[in-house]
């Protein structure tokens, strides 16, 4: 395989992935439970896998949304900034070859008094 250029654009996106938890600061937040929607973005060399057509080597995204998920329903958060914090932290331990994470998560019944879609934090962590 001829030598490349690592290219620090290379990403790998799950969009949208929605539990159902028990974040938030409210005691209803807590028992009652909501919605909850994450995102990620994974920066990582992706030239070997896509060379080689292994899985071995590139991320498999499929241990990733299970990653989340056991971050997600693992520990009740009162902040969703805590949460997004720990799935960072979880995806840069848990997956060696990842560079770079984006993490956004949504709750889309935000208790707010007013209208809106979602709240939703961004947080971007990366190897040290």
């Amino acid at each position: 395989m001829p030598q490349r250029k690592k290219s620090s654009t290379d990403v790998i996106r799950l969009h949208n992935a929605v539990f159902y938890a028990y974040h938030g600061v409210l005691s209803d937040e807590q028992t009652l439970g909501g919605k909850f929607e994450v995102d990620v973005e994974l920066h990582v060399d992706l030239s070997r896998g896509a060379h080689t057509d292994d899985l071995q080597q590139t991320v498999n995204y499929e241990r990733v949304y299970d990653s989340i998920k056991q971050l997600v329903l693992g520990k009740k958060y009162f902040l969703i900034e805590a949460l997004a914090e720990t799935i960072a932290d979880g995806l840069l331990k848990g997956f060696k070859k990842v560079e770079k994470v984006v993490v956004r998560v949504r709750k889309p019944s935000a208790p707010v008094r007013g209208v809106i879609d979602h709240v939703e934090v961004e947080i971007a962590r990366a190897r040290k």
